[in-house]
């Protein structure tokens, strides 16, 4: 019998933008196929994603950004994006997680669970101590996962352009935001 493949999460490597910008393909057209226009989901570019993953581990924003991996073997089954929160009633302490996700043939496997396990650890390890998130009103599966994990609103809300109608609106996506105590 052969040796089980690795599990684990683990900082991204330039090499593994593929596999996140895969992820993040899939991920997206499933999770935003009721509220995203078929064309948006359709424009999405693997490709394209991979030189701004690549980029993220290159050159991140600041030094509190990272990128982490779900992993099995060499096979890229989910991403965690964390930073210093950007929203303007943020403490200095505060992680931002800035996206969360895991490719949808590998769901309920325990990987956004790891995921989210090794953001806390880093952050911690950074002295955050609070994190927020963002997500969309209409996607309870994340917020059930977000709550099953100690998150809870904290009464802020944003709307976010996500493209534009047939008729020329702006399609926008309204969010809450998210919180958890890291202490």
């Amino acid at each position: 019998m052969g040796a089980m493949p690795v599990s684990g999460v683990r900082l991204a490597r330039t090499s593994d933008a593929d596999g996140v910008a895969d992820v993040n393909v899939r991920s997206w057209r499933l999770r935003f196929a009721q509220t995203l226009p078929p064309e948006a989901l359709a424009s999405l570019d693997a490709s394209d994603l991979a030189l701004v993953w690549a980029g993220a581990v290159i050159n991140p924003p600041t030094t509190g950004h990272r990128l982490l991996v779900a992993v099995e073997g060499d096979a890229i089954l989910g991403y965690a994006a964390i930073g210093p929160s950007q929203d303007p009633d943020a403490d200095p302490q505060t992680l931002e997680l800035l996206a969360l996700e895991v490719d949808p043939e590998h769901h309920r496997e325990g990987h956004g669970s790891r995921l989210m396990a090794a953001a806390v650890d880093h952050a911690r390890g950074a002295g955050m101590t609070s994190a927020a998130t963002w997500c969309a009103l209409d996607d309870e599966t994340r917020r059930s996962f977000l709550v099953s994990s100690g998150w809870g609103p904290d009464t802020a809300l944003r709307d976010i352009l996500v493209g534009t109608d047939a008729d020329g609106s702006d399609l926008l996506v309204r969010e809450a935001r998210l919180v958890t105590d890291l202490t």
